[in-house]
């Protein structure tokens, strides 16, 4: 067992984020020493809650809802609810709520989901039923590669027998195809393609962008399989479970303790200096729940990487900054879609061709007068969140990258936001009795994680996934420099609480120091040799 005193372990991990909690228990499930280093004073991350707006009001300060946690096997497989974690649903998943007071809502229940899709147009209703049926056969062998390190030999074997060649064709083509055009092929109404587009642009990718199809699928059909669940009593109850796991598995976390740099030591990581300057060495591994960008440049310095890696990141993109809003409300928000007052999340702002004008306006660093907001209704999920009859509330949306996020222009994108909460729910204003504004610069102050506040650790696009995930190179956790491992949404398979970063970080750290581990660090280097000539 670590002791508090130690300056030594077999692994150190920076960073108590989601990926790097989950880390730090892969790692001390395998009976390693592992010190887990985390900057601020709470543990969590983007996984954080706190009464930021009114008494007895909590709020999410960062990620709310969790359909890839709950569908993760990384997650799923750790147990969380004998630490204290349990989860909440709202009656409904999601809706897409209209100006007219129409709506196109999802529900757990498939018919229920196809009865409102079927409402916009004849047929829709089959059309999202076989949507469903073609994802619960796939479902399991899917997610299994998506949360397995590149390439995913084993399970990308499984989802071909299940596929058969014809199906596995039509998933790659889903793979790169716009949710827009996905939207039209599968569905004669508006119904179907809002549940679809408003769902992809969680993500940063355009919705005629290539990719941006299978985002918007991967979330709904999550949505309609598990829901958007919340955890009772927070969002921090997540992050605090798997640190009431890790510290009972005898792991040893240190708050309010900022990593500076990594230590480089016969051409291998071979521990951390702290701020304070502690030197915290790692007899086998350090893993960096870390932005790639600041990893490499700012920890460990680009002086002890290939040169070809620096000009490399010098073309690393990041997703488009966030603008968070929380509200205390004192009663329900009075939409004008009934079925949107039973939803955890709300989508508003924009028709189909708005989500174009929007994400048109994101690419050209215009700010979009017409936000595409997310809304969200955490009392209507979870009733702990504030007091009986009232509503915690939040919403954010992006923003363009370019333009200086002074509170001025925050104010004035707020005040778009809210336009467009009263556009589809008449009287929210009066119902606000407590506010707090996160800007992207705010953001990144409470997670130097989401960096220019945003949230997805680097674009989602097609260019910047699996082995060109953050850079162009194996797809892979490990890294150039032996004994350092990318653990953060940076890596492969990106954005989202699902835990697999780390996940497959710990295992790599594992691999890489078993029986075949010389073999394996051999492959490896010679593997970003090549790539990085």
């Amino acid at each position: 067992m670590t002791s508090a005193a130690a300056q030594t372990a077999d692994a150190v991990v920076i960073g108590a984020g989601p990926n790097g909690l989950v880390a730090a228990n892969a790692l001390v499930d395998a009976g390693w020493d592992v010190v887990l280093l985390e900057a601020n004073d709470e543990s969590g991350g983007a996984v954080r809650s706190a009464q930021v707006t009114v008494d007895g009001y909590l709020s999410d300060m960062f990620s709310a809802f969790y359909p890839l946690a709950a569908a993760s096997p990384v997650i799923k497989g750790l147990g969380l609810e004998a630490y204290g974690l349990a989860w909440a649903h709202a009656p409904a998943v999601l809706s897409h709520a209209l100006p007219d007071g129409r709506s196109a809502t999802m529900w757990t229940d498939v018919d229920r989901t196809a009865a409102s899709v079927e409402a916009f147009a004849p047929g829709d209703g089959d059309a999202w039923r076989d949507m469903a049926a073609h994802w619960d056969r796939v479902r399991d062998p899917l997610l299994d590669a998506l949360f397995t390190p590149f390439p995913p030999i084993a399970a990308g074997t499984r989802l071909l027998r299940v596929l058969g060649a014809s199906g596995a064709i039509d998933l790659a083509r889903l793979g790169v195809l716009p949710v827009r055009r996905l939207g039209e092929e599968r569905f004669r109404g508006d119904g179907g393609r809002l549940l679809l587009t408003g769902n992809a642009m969680h993500s940063d990718v355009p919705p005629d962008g290539a990719g941006s199809g299978i985002f918007g699928w991967l979330l709904a059909m999550l949505g309609q399989d598990v829901g958007f669940p919340v955890p009772r009593g927070g969002a921090q109850r997540l992050a605090d479970a798997l640190v009431r796991r890790f510290e009972a598995a005898g792991g040893l976390l240190r708050t309010s303790a900022p990593v500076e740099g990594v230590v480089v030591s016969g051409g291998r990581a071979a521990g951390v200096r702290l701020a304070d300057g502690t030197v915290v060495r790692a007899r086998h591994a350090v893993l960096a729940d870390v932005a790639a960008p600041v990893l490499y440049r700012d920890l460990v310095g680009l002086q002890h990487l290939p040169e070809r890696l620096g000009r490399d990141l010098d073309r690393f993109h990041w997703d488009d900054p966030t603008v968070k809003v929380n509200w205390a409300l004192n009663r329900p928000v009075p939409w004008r879609s009934v079925d949107a007052r039973s939803a955890g999340t709300v989508h508003l702002g924009v028709d189909l061709d708005g989500f174009v004008d929007f994400a048109a306006d994101l690419s050209v660093r215009r700010v979009p007068r017409e936000p595409f907001v997310l809304f969200g209704q955490m009392t209507t999920a979870d009733p702990t969140r504030s007091p009986a009859g009232t509503e915690s509330a939040w919403a954010y949306t992006h923003v363009p990258q370019g333009p200086e996020w002074t509170p001025e222009r925050v104010d004035e994108q707020v005040a778009r936001v809210e336009a467009a909460v009263e556009t589809v729910a008449p009287g929210f204003a009066a119902t606000v009795v407590g506010r707090h504004v996160q800007s992207p610069g705010d953001l990144e102050r409470a997670d130097a994680n989401l960096v220019g506040g945003a949230v997805n650790g680097g674009t989602a696009s097609v260019h910047q996934q699996l082995f060109l995930r953050p850079t162009p190179g194996t797809g892979r956790p490990e890294t150039p420099l032996e004994g350092l491992f990318l653990a953060s949404a940076s890596a492969h398979p990106g954005g989202g609480v699902h835990g697999a970063c780390g996940w497959n970080a710990a295992r790599s750290a594992l691999s890489a120091n078993g029986r075949l581990g010389q073999a394996r660090r051999s492959l490896v280097r010679t593997a970003w040799g090549r790539l990085l000539r």
